[in-house]
């Protein structure tokens, strides 16, 4: 199956269900798409001029051809009982701690915004992590370690925590769960130019999608054994999805991401179907072993 195909097959299963389980098709979904920089802001989100950015741009589109109505926003202050309830899902591509203003000097969440956030998640909505997302609210202590005494509750929630990255290089993507929405076709991974990051703190209950391949990387960031770099959890009632891609913007345009997020966000929706049990172990054995620069 071509790429063009697999969208098209794809985007038709998310607007009727019938992927996941073979029902009409459910009232529209509203995503919140979250892009605040506390943190360093990325090219692909920051706004030039008033307009939407590179990602908000193209997951409006996305959103209008599945039928979800998608919100782009930089301000914190939505993260209340009333402004979360609005939303079905949240896309997150975030850096920092997102209750200061930080770098974009757009409105920080209110005090009990990231718990409410969490909370929501926990009650059965959606989480859509992309690339920087895993770099925002960090635990405690150093990159050199896994923290399991104090980890940060977002980090939790999301399942990984950025610890760094080298030059954009090309890079194997092994796919590890070829039964996920958005996989199809993709037979045992691909290979991709992006920046790629490298994580620690993954939780236990990681179900793996993508592993990074770090053999023949270039960079001490890598010298590592394979690790999740596109993976799936539950948390509470809710459901997350996390991937490492999307720092460059033609990697916006590359029709396998497309899938692979439009697929990510159907199933953190509920709209699509799979099984999803902790695979970590065995789909990525090294991966609690880190590199040391």
């Amino acid at each position: 199956m071509n790429r063009r195909t697999l969208l098209q097959v794809l985007s038709a299963a998310v607007a009727t269900g019938t992927a996941g389980r073979g029902l009409a098709a459910p009232a529209q979904r509203r995503l919140l798409f979250f892009t605040k920089s506390a943190g360093f802001e990325h090219s692909v989100v920051k706004r030039q001029g008033g307009a939407l950015s590179w990602a908000e741009q193209h997951l409006t589109e996305f959103g209008q051809r599945q039928g979800w109505q998608v919100t782009c926003s930089k301000d914190g202050s939505l993260f209340t009982a009333a402004g979360l309830a609005a939303y079905d899902a949240f896309v997150f591509y975030t850096t920092g701690d997102l209750t200061k203003e930080g770098t974009d000097k757009q409105p920080p969440l209110p005090a009990d915004g990231k718990q409410l956030l969490l909370d929501a998640v926990a009650a059965g909505k959606g989480f859509i992590g992309i690339h920087t997302a895993t770099d925002t609210f960090h635990s405690k202590g150093g990159r050199a370690a896994h923290n399991t005494a104090d980890l940060d509750p977002y980090i939790a929630m999301v399942g990984g925590e950025f610890i760094g990255h080298g030059k954009q290089q090309p890079s194997r993507m092994r796919l590890v769960s070829p039964q996920f929405p958005g996989t199809a076709g993709l037979g045992d991974g691909f290979d991709l130019l992006d920046e790629w990051y490298t994580f620690k703190n993954s939780a236990a209950d990681q179900h793996v999608i993508l592993v990074q391949q770090t053999a023949g990387m270039e960079g001490p960031q890598y010298q590592r054994p394979d690790f999740p770099a596109t993976w799936a959890r539950r948390h509470g009632q809710g459901r997350v999805f996390y991937t490492s891609m999307g720092h460059r913007e033609d990697v916006w345009d590359h029709a396998t991401f497309q899938a692979i997020l439009l697929g990510g966000i159907g199933w953190a929706l509920g709209d699509l179907a799979a099984e999803t049990p902790a695979n970590v172990a065995t789909a990525s054995p090294g991966h609690r072993t880190l590199a040391t620069w």
